[in-house]
């Protein structure tokens, strides 16, 4: 058994490792991903170990990078396409869309792309505009894409693994502003399949639904709410389509409320579609209304003022009061 404690940044570099020395048909691809090892260091030491035909610098051209990679995939590559960041995502949309999501129906099932799209997304460091944006629900709206998101370094390792073997494309959302916190790695077990959700932690008096980043923010809320008396079941959806809405339920119809939280905008967010299955599937069982706690429907604000638009602990506790209430 390989158990080893790592940065969730380090796990998908050794996920990736991983996946290069298993299927030569795999390739990394994008903007400085090769000589710089990319600008969060992700792919920091594969170019010198596997080479520029394996892991290849790009032109500063999203559009480009997803072309090739649909191309490639046409060929039987397995490749792993890095937009930089978040903001740099929209050239590539069209690609993605009309291509990447409807070929494999267009093809009547003949044609597979198995293409991995890698995107740090959200704030929390203190960037500029373009590159502190949460644009999962733009994807996930798309039918043909699967949208992941892991919010642990053993998650980061597994659903990488996970994403590159399956044929249909992914869009693999990394929460950066967590690529620095470590946990231990078990290399050798698998945690689950890769759209199932997970509950992180057990509660009976309410449920916090959420994703990346923010699940983190949801396991302090819930050990500070512990602190008053409050029992919080915290579930990690992992995937954002599709949705493991029968673990979410399960979740639901034992506490009777349920807080959905992301950093994306409330307004048409991941959270209202969760709001709306849940509130059909366990009408009779909910005490109180669905709530969702998120990110303001407005531009990303510039940096100094990203604490005052990012959901934090307060704001989701502050749901918690007002569902707990009903």
């Amino acid at each position: 058994m390989t158990v080893q404690k790592l940065p969730l940044a380090k796990a998908i570099n050794e996920s990736l490792r991983t996946a290069l020395e298993t299927d030569p048909k795999v390739l990394i691809m994008g903007e400085d991903v090769g000589k710089l090892g990319g600008v969060f260091r992700v792919t920091d030491g594969l170019q010198k170990d596997f080479g520029e035909d394996r892991v290849i610098d790009t032109p500063l051209a999203e559009s480009g990078i997803i072309g090739t990679a649909i191309g490639l995939a046409l060929r039987g590559y397995r490749p792993v396409a890095e937009i930089q960041f978040d903001g740099f995502v929209f050239p590539a949309y069209d690609q993605i869309v009309t291509q990447l999501a409807k070929m494999h129906a267009r093809s009547l099932g003949k044609i597979k792309l198995p293409v991995v799209v890698r995107i740090p997304y959200g704030g929390g460091i203190g960037a500029v505009e373009h590159h502190s944006e949460s644009p999962e629900a733009l994807f996930a709206h798309v039918a043909g894409l699967k949208i992941v998101s892991p919010s642990t370094a053993s998650d980061a390792y597994w659903m990488m693994q996970q994403a590159i073997q399956s044929d249909d494309p992914v869009i693999f959302f990394e929460p950066k502003r967590r690529y620095w916190d470590k946990a231990e790695v078990n290399t050798e077990a698998i945690p689950g399949p890769l759209h199932a959700a997970r509950v992180a932690r057990e509660g009976t008096d309410l449920t916090l639904v959420a994703y990346g980043p923010m699940v983190k923010v949801c396991l302090a809320a819930a050990a500070a709410a512990a602190e008053e008396g409050r029992s919080l079941e915290v579930v990690d959806l992992r995937s954002v389509s599709p949705i493991d809405f029968d673990t979410v339920q399960a979740s639901v119809e034992k506490t009777r409320r349920l807080v959905v939280v992301h950093e994306a905008p409330v307004f048409h967010g991941s959270g209202a579609e969760i709001a709306a299955r849940i509130t059909e599937r366990s009408f009779y069982h909910l005490e109180a209304p669905v709530l969702r706690v998120g990110g303001y429907h407005a531009p990303y604000p510039p940096a100094r003022l990203e604490d005052e638009y990012l959901p934090g602990l307060d704001r989701v506790l502050d749901a918690v009061d007002r569902s707990l209430a009903y």
